[in-house]
């Protein structure tokens, strides 16, 4: 089991995101909002606002996706998230990254 961690930036993109995850199997996530740290420091830290124009257009707000998944999904989703995201290699769509789960309780398994 993997913990699948999606930093989306794009938030109009949720719903698809959350469309593809059900069409895939995956049925449950917990979904965050969250912000990035530049743009925390740049607009809440008085010290870092003279930096703004050094960091990339920041979307205000993002959303974090966090689903236990089985292994062999990972490549899958990673792919298909990665086409309605336009690519990873696409700067500002978002990240996504897994960690190993080594048990896990209330959560429904295969």
């Amino acid at each position: 089991m993997q913990l699948l961690i999606l930093v989306l930036n794009r938030e109009e993109k949720l719903e698809e995101v959350l469309t593809f995850f059900l069409e895939e199997g995956v049925s449950g996530a917990t979904i965050l909002e969250s912000e990035g740290m530049g743009r925390f420091l740049t607009q809440e830290v008085p010290i870092f606002a003279g930096f703004r124009d050094l960091f990339a257009p920041a979307r205000p707000f993002n959303r974090t996706i966090l689903s236990v998944v089985p292994d062999h999904m990972v490549d899958h989703l990673a792919e298909g998230l990665g086409k309605i995201l336009g690519g990873w290699e696409k700067r500002g769509q978002g990240v996504l990254f897994t960690v190993p789960v080594g048990r896990t309780w209330g959560v429904p398994t295969e």
